[in-house]
């Protein structure tokens, strides 16, 4: 049981992001058509919650590495999945826009503190090799939550009502709240080690952390790789949040039929569970770099299939989308830690993320604006499919520059242009 603990750890990682992304972002969404028929909002007032919700989680991202580092993982999650619980008996009992603004005021507090950095952070600590393969079965949870959400919220809709639907989920965040309770911990007590502690090795070595000094925030900052990854987050997080958050209206516009809507949910983020693990395998048997690239022109294509609006084709824009994305969120993470190391990972992901939230948040509210003044989602998701493209060319400038580090320290590649430097980018 001690030896296969971190694998362990992997699972609840996986469920934590399962629960908090799903009931906060991507699965509320199928409480959408219900809300507007109640309460006769437009789709920009509705989404505005989204936006609100995400760019106060982005605000408070810079600042989750400081508290890891002082209260810990454990303590964190043990708080979001409480706060959710809390959150949702409230959301039953709304009765204006003002009402639901307030809970996703909590619910960014939830995003940041049983969300991706706390997440990430937890499985890092716990694996020394196989990093990649880990990291993959964790951010699996973000998909399995877009998947299953809103397939049980379509499923209680029709007996309990939209009040009633969200008193039975708020169950599911205290079933969580135990869970975490029990399991999760930091390495080194009652003689738990890490996965492959003692093991590591260069990063010549697939699916093995390095060994190579580990670069600080400020050395991060200057660097083009961290600049890179801001944008490919920045481009691709506005295209996937904008896409998932606005699905089940889009298709319900198409003609689709409501279980249609949560079948097109459950397929999107199905593949991208898929291509998170697959993806994540891949980058330990080759090179991160390289899935990298090929996971934001996966989504690059299916973002300009998407955008053409056209009913036969969605099905097949929502399998590329999801495959790409999936993949390219978990080797986003892979790539961060890898570029940098772990000393200084949670104030590099919490930076990001304040970059990424804001601009998914942004890119939520701005297409239900834009749906408002045109009446479809035609320009909006144009707008996704230029956005991800910009983010394809981006991938292309990011490097190793924890090796380009130690190179540049020993005198064998004192600039960029020098050829260990051009070898390793």
């Amino acid at each position: 049981m001690k030896r296969f603990y971190p694998w362990l750890i992997c699972i609840v990682a996986m469920l934590m992001l399962a629960i908090s992304n799903g009931m906060t972002m991507t699965g509320i969404t199928a409480f959408d058509p219900s809300l507007l028929d109640e309460f006769g909002w437009s789709r920009g007032q509705l989404k505005f919650r989204d936006m609100f919700n995400l760019l106060l989680a982005a605000l408070m991202s810079p600042f989750v590495g400081a508290l890891i580092d002082r209260v810990g993982v454990r303590s964190l999650a043990l708080f979001g999945s409480l706060l959710l619980a809390v959150l949702y008996a409230a959301y039953s009992q709304v009765h204006s826009i003002t009402h639901v603004y307030l809970i996703h005021v909590g619910f960014a507090a939830v995003v940041v503190s049983s969300g991706l950095c706390v997440a990430v952070i937890m499985v890092s600590q716990w694996f020394q090799t196989r990093r990649g393969t880990a990291l993959g079965i964790a951010l699996v949870g973000s998909s399995l939550g877009g998947m299953l959400v809103p397939k049980i919220i379509i499923g209680l809709l029709p007996e309990h009502g939209w009040r009633g639907s969200f008193l039975l989920m708020a169950v599911i965040p205290v079933a969580l709240f135990v869970l975490c309770l029990a399991l999760v911990r930091s390495p080194g007590g009652s003689g738990l080690r890490p996965w492959g502690d003692g093991q590591a090795s260069d990063n010549s070595t697939p699916g093995r952390a390095s060994s190579l000094p580990d670069l600080g925030y400020r050395q991060a900052l200057r660097t083009r790789t961290f600049w890179a990854l801001a944008v490919v987050a920045v481009t691709t997080f506005w295209g996937i949040m904008s896409l998932s958050s606005h699905l089940i209206l889009n298709m319900k516009d198409l003609g689709f039929s409501g279980e249609q809507a949560g079948d097109g949910m459950f397929l999107l983020f199905g593949l991208g569970m898929v291509g998170k693990f697959l993806f994540g395998f891949l980058a330990d048997m080759t090179t991160s770099k390289k899935v990298f690239v090929c996971n934001v022109a996966l989504m690059a294509l299916g973002s300009m299939i998407i955008a053409l609006q056209q009913r036969e084709l969605l099905w097949s824009g929502l399998i590329v989308m999801g495959l790409g994305w999936g993949g390219l969120y978990a080797i986003l993470q892979l790539q961060i830690v890898e570029a940098f190391g772990l000393s200084a990972a949670g104030k590099i992901l919490g930076t990001i993320s304040l970059m990424d939230a804001t601009s998914a948040g942004l890119g939520i509210w701005l297409t239900a604006v834009m749906f408002d003044h045109f009446g479809n989602y035609h320009v909006a998701f144009t707008v996704i499919a230029v956005l991800v493209a910009i983010g394809l060319l981006a991938s292309f400038f990011v490097r190793d520059e924890r090796r380009l580090a130690f190179a540049g320290a020993a005198g064998e590649g004192a600039n960029a242009d020098s050829p260990l430097a051009r070898g390793v980018a």
